[in-house]
């Protein structure tokens, strides 16, 4: 029996190191799991699907400490504010550290949420199960999968930069400072982790709905959306003028400011390229001192952008 029990030990532990090895991260999340059978990843959210069975599992990434006030709060009453009632609520030790499960119910289905922390991270999975498809993902099925919670140190640059709704054929040197999946990116020569508040060179990309309904009204609408970059005093534009970005009907705004923080002098340019019911903004800054190589790299970052 003894032996029975250390072979079944054994066996248990391969499995659970198995399922760690498959362990599946969706595009640009730090949190991943090895999903239950039948869940495959997301093109919609962070997370993974069942689309037949109307099964959804969703991940998020939290700061750290938020660990500590979700095991401090009320389940009962957070679930109610959902519409749920809570079923159960259980302390848990994960391989990355302590964890809470809540079960809860609503309207004919089971809400799962596995709060867990980690070294560097909080990482929330969120299962929805319908009644219906119960069978198909038992309490222990979904219970071997939370086990297999996992935390990635970063998201590599490539898969960030697959978020974005254009490619970037050129960095010039930049950083990857950080990507708004779908919408935009920010590229630094500051590293992710520097404590200097000092304005370094810099530029933002994004992709914008909407954009002039005339082309008489795209100075205007330049105008206007320059009057929306924030932290900065004693602007002054010095050049507004059209012209074709990409092959595309594009604008320029040229200008000076100064840093609200420090009274630094800054330079900087805001580009427009309009088309297809939206509108690529792109606002590049840098200290004036360093503004003719700043400015050279940002065109470079300008004139490598495909659309996907």
């Amino acid at each position: 029996m003894a032996h029975f029990r250390w072979m079944l030990i054994l066996l248990l532990a391969l499995a659970a190191h198995a399922r760690a090895d498959d362990v599946v991260y969706p595009a640009g999340s730090r949190v991943g799991l090895a999903p239950p059978p039948g869940l495959h990843v997301s093109t919609s959210f962070p997370g993974f699907e069942d689309r037949e069975k109307n099964v959804a599992l969703l991940l998020a990434a939290l700061p750290p400490e938020a660990f500590a006030d979700f095991e401090k709060s009320d389940s009962f009453e957070g679930l109610k504010k959902l519409g749920a009632t809570l079923v159960k609520r259980e302390a848990l030790t994960l391989p990355t550290g302590k964890a809470v499960l809540v079960i809860g119910r609503q309207e004919q289905q089971s809400t799962w949420m596995l709060v867990a922390s980690t070294p560097d991270l909080t990482a929330m999975v969120t299962l929805r199960v319908p009644d219906t498809s119960k069978d198909a993902y038992p309490d222990s099925v979904i219970r071997a999968a939370f086990a297999t919670i996992a935390a990635r140190a970063e998201v590599p640059i490539e898969e960030q930069l697959g978020l974005l709704p254009f490619r970037l054929g050129e960095l010039a040197g930049f950083k990857v400072g950080g990507v708004l999946p779908g919408r935009g990116v920010l590229l630094t020569d500051v590293p992710a982790d520097a404590s200097s508040s000092a304005i370094e060179p810099h530029i933002i990309v994004a992709l914008m709905p909407g954009g002039p309904a005339e082309p008489g009204d795209r100075d205007d609408i330049a105008r206007q959306i320059f009057r929306s970059i924030p932290n900065l005093k004693d602007v002054r534009i010095t050049g507004s003028q059209p012209l074709r970005i990409g092959g595309q009907q594009g604008h320029e705004i040229m200008a000076s400011a100064k840093d609200p923080a420090s009274g630094a002098e800054l330079s900087l340019v805001q580009w427009l390229r309009f088309g297809g019911g939206a509108y690529l903004h792109l606002v590049g800054m840098a200290p004036t001192p360093a503004w003719t190589s700043a400015y050279a790299r940002f065109r470079s970052v300008r004139d490598g952008i495909e659309a996907r």
